[in-house]
Parts: structure tokens; C-alpha cells; sequence
């Protein structure tokens, strides 16, 4: 789980040890998403960029790949515990039918 983006190399980890996605940028951990799964459902429940990366887009980054990933296992609906989360979901529409209906 790893992709590019211009001169910069992004690298996102599931780290399933830990409950948690993160995004580094050239080997720099720059943003982390933790999620707790219950096996049917993975509750995002906390978005973090290190202050010094704030502002440059960072905690969508990792919420975006996240929800790539999770679509592509396909066992799993979405819980936007988190804040940050429910609003990347309410500015991307087209993925609301990744979460869990309540």
C-alpha cells in the first residue's frame, strides 16, 4: 500500500498491530488515522497530522487512502467516529456508501 505523488513519495501502512493507518512523506511519519475493528465494522476514531505538517492537506491523505483500502478489502463498513472523518465523508458524497448505517 504504498503511491507517489510528484516529487514527494507517500507511503501509507495499515498497521494492524497498532489499530492504525499512517501516511509518511519520504520516510516521515507526517499524519496517523486510528480505528478500532470489531470484524464487520472499522470505527475511525481519531485523524492526527504532527503539528509541524498541518495545512497541507495530510489528514485527508491518509483518510482517503484509508477508505481506498477499506473499500477494497470489502468486508467492512465505515463508523466516521471522528470529526475530521465525517466531514471528509460529507465532502465526498460518492463514498457515503461505505458507511454503516445506524
Amino acid at each position: 500500500m504504498g503511491n507517489s505523488a510528484g516529487s514527494d513519495r507517500f507511503v501509507l501502512t495499515r498497521e494492524d498491530d497498532a489499530s492504525r493507518y499512517t501516511l509518511t512523506r519520504d520516510g516521515v511519519l507526517v499524519s496517523v488515522l486510528d480505528y478500532h475493528d470489531d470484524g464487520r465494522t472499522m470505527a475511525l476514531t481519531r485523524a492526527f497530522t504532527i503539528p509541524s505538517f498541518r495545512g497541507s492537506g495530510y489528514a485527508a491523505k491518509v483518510v482517503a487512502g484509508a477508505v481506498d483500502d477499506i473499500a477494497t478489502r470489502g468486508d467492512r463498513r465505515i463508523d466516521a467516529v471522528c470529526w475530521y472523518v465525517a466531514d471528509w465523508f460529507g465532502a465526498h458524497p460518492e463514498r457515503a456508501g461505505l458507511l454503516r448505517v445506524r
